[in-house]
């Protein structure tokens, strides 16, 4: 309906640190990662430890969310602010050549690794969003962790902040692509532009449609290349058929 509010995004909760911290772990580290389904560029991890001062971290991390649930400008405005309060925050990643020699999981994995070894101060538990981390810490694993535990949604804000600023630069370097715009992910015009320029060097080689198009098997017709300008710029699109 017109002038209908939507529903405020539900906050994500100290609830699992909580729960480290009554048992004696104070440097809890939420865990995540931002671009594991993207054709191009790294993987991204980050681990965020908070204090354990609930109060605090309430009223300065109110409009913490998922990333995926806030806008590019809203991620970049919280990224100081969780600097400021995190006690320690690490960032690691891993590159395309890893991820097409491991596996995107185990590549996952690995950022997600040097995340951790990449914190100035050791974590003394985790808590990870879907995969479990070999490390010898105790870590809960949980489905939506980046929705649900406040460190972990901090942890997704900074690997995102992170990632897409590096596919900025990449976009400089590689600007046929669209980097700037996409981030690497699967669009019409990045699909387009691999059939047009076929893969940059931080291109996933073995993800999908990049291997086909190496292979041969995902070369479509002259006029597919072209048949989404269409919707995208109209007015060009009918003055170019004059």
């Amino acid at each position: 309906m017109p002038g209908r509010k939507s529903a405020p995004l539900p906050r994500p909760t100290l609830v699992e640190e909580r729960a480290f911290w009554r048992q004696g772990y104070r440097r809890v580290a939420g865990l995540d990662e931002a671009g594991r389904g993207a054709w191009a560029g790294p993987v991204v991890a980050a681990a965020v430890i908070l204090p354990p001062e609930p109060a605090r971290l309430r009223a300065a991390l109110a409009a913490v969310r998922d990333s995926k649930m806030l806008t590019p400008a809203e991620r970049e405005a919280l990224l100081p602010e969780i600097l400021r309060v995190a006690l320690a925050v690490g960032v690691g990643m891993a590159g395309p050549e890893e991820i097409d020699a491991l596996g995107i999981v185990p590549a996952t994995r690995l950022a997600m690794e040097r995340a951790l070894r990449a914190l100035p101060i050791p974590a003394e538990a985790l808590i990870v969003d879907a995969l479990t981390l070999p490390v010898s810490l105790p870590q809960r694993v949980l489905v939506r962790a980046d929705a649900r535990c406040l460190s972990v949604a901090a942890a997704s804000i900074v690997a995102k902040v992170t990632r897409d600023r590096w596919m900025v630069e990449a976009d400089r370097l590689y600007p046929a692509y669209g980097f700037a715009r996409h981030k690497g992910y699967g669009t019409p015009a990045h699909r387009r532009a691999l059939h047009l320029h076929g893969p940059s060097p931080i291109h996933r080689r073995t993800f999908a449609p990049v291997q086909g198009l190496l292979s041969g098997k995902d070369l479509p017709a002259p006029s597919e290349l072209f048949s989404d300008l269409r919707s995208e710029i109209p007015g060009r699109w009918k003055a170019r058929k004059k």
